[in-house]
């Protein structure tokens, strides 16, 4: 199969407009017309993940972070790094990055933190941005209305929270006289055709409307193609908010203590740095806890904002550790690794896709451990 067929159901999912802004989304290594048969998912793209491509045939490496986040100077074997994009070219091997928009997506990485742990009544902790939402009605034949679902689906109409492809369709007939100038797909010029019709109703983000208008128009049999859209009243769901970091209830109050053990377990950690005020006690009840993995310590305030007993994050520095304790929010860092979980999850994503698109390709979890930090 193509590269670009295997990301397609990705990209109808999480799509790269939802990356934070100057964040790289996407194919970094390679051609989406790339035949596909063998999948690595990985954290991190280094040397030795690269090597275990090399020795399993994988063609695509498909990583949370980009390997090319600085620019390149030279391509050489003379350093590991260097060696290692020159072992990606030479084998033939694609690279394909979802960072950002895989943390903001809903029933992405921050909402696969929150099932481990055990969150209820999830929100988002910080928005990043709000996207109108429109009402596209299309009348069809209905001997089109597969076609027309389907490539309009494909055109991200239809997409709302974790479903996308959506759609309610309803039967009817459609009347139309053409004229003697028309050049009718049913019928004749000046004569009444009654046809069977669906109408078929999506609800579309306002910034993929001309892009859908557009094939639409290339998809429909008709010369000219009945269809209205509306704006969506903001009172009635006529807003999307997509937002980056997650905050939850745990099902019943935990000993701080305990909690800590419910992360160390949930992310197979032997240790974790904590900060809190020295009055606080280990006793301490917790009950809303916000997270958002990676590095992201300047979230701690939108975490205090909704009330959060402590923030889960990645790479806390020094001194904002101090503001942090000063605040009186109890922060956990277990690290940046924590976001290995998307390898996993994100197989097992495409392992539903497979089935349902009857795909023949191999998905594998590097088992390589990209966690540059040893405890000693």
């Amino acid at each position: 199969m193509k590269l670009r067929e295997f990301i397609a159901p990705f990209e109808a999912y999480c799509p790269k407009e939802l990356a934070l802004e100057k964040d790289f989304c996407g194919l970094q290594i390679g051609s989406l017309d790339a035949e596909i048969q063998k999948v690595l998912f990985t954290l991190d793209v280094r040397p030795q993940v690269v090597e275990e491509a090399i020795r399993i045939g994988a063609d695509l490496i498909f990583a949370k972070h980009a390997p090319i986040f600085r620019p390149i100077n030279q391509l050489t074997d003379n350093n590991p790094q260097s060696k290692m994009f020159l072992d990606i070219l030479q084998n033939h091997i694609n690279v394909y990055v979802a960072h950002t928009n895989i943390d903001v997506v809903a029933d992405g990485l921050n909402d696969w933190f929150c099932e481990v742990l055990g969150l209820n009544e999830v929100e988002i902790l910080q928005k990043t941005q709000t996207k109108s939402l429109k009402k596209l009605i299309v009348y069809v034949p209905r001997t089109h209305a597969d076609q027309l679902r389907q490539a309009l689906g494909e055109a991200k109409a239809g997409m709302l929270g974790n479903y996308h492809h959506m759609s309610y369709t309803s039967n009817g007939q459609g009347r139309f006289i053409p004229s003697v100038q028309a050049n009718p797909t049913i019928g004749q010029a000046e004569q009444l055709s009654i046809v069977a019709e669906e109408k078929v109703e999506f609800i579309v983000e306002n910034q993929y409307l001309p892009s859908v208008l557009q094939t639409m128009y290339r998809v429909h049999p008709y010369e000219e193609p009945a269809f209205e859209v509306y704006d969506l009243n903001p009172a009635s769901n006529g807003t999307k908010v997509e937002g980056i970091g997650r905050i939850g209830h745990l099902a019943e109050p935990l000993e701080l203590s305990t909690f800590i053990d419910r992360v160390k377990s949930a992310f197979h950690l032997k240790h974790l740095k904590v900060i809190k005020a020295s009055h606080i006690s280990k006793r301490q009840l917790i009950s809303k806890v916000a997270i958002c993995g990676g590095s992201a310590e300047k979230l701690y305030r939108d975490a205090l904002a909704k009330g959060a007993d402590v923030y889960i994050t990645g790479d806390v520095y020094y001194h904002t550790a101090h503001d942090m304790q000063e605040s009186g929010l109890i922060v956990l860092d277990p690290g940046h690794h924590i976001e290995v979980l998307f390898a996993d999850k994100l197989k097992e994503k495409y392992e539903q896709w497979k089935t349902a698109n009857k795909w023949q390709v191999d998905l594998m979890v590097s088992t390589v451990n990209t966690d540059p930090f040893e405890i000693i």
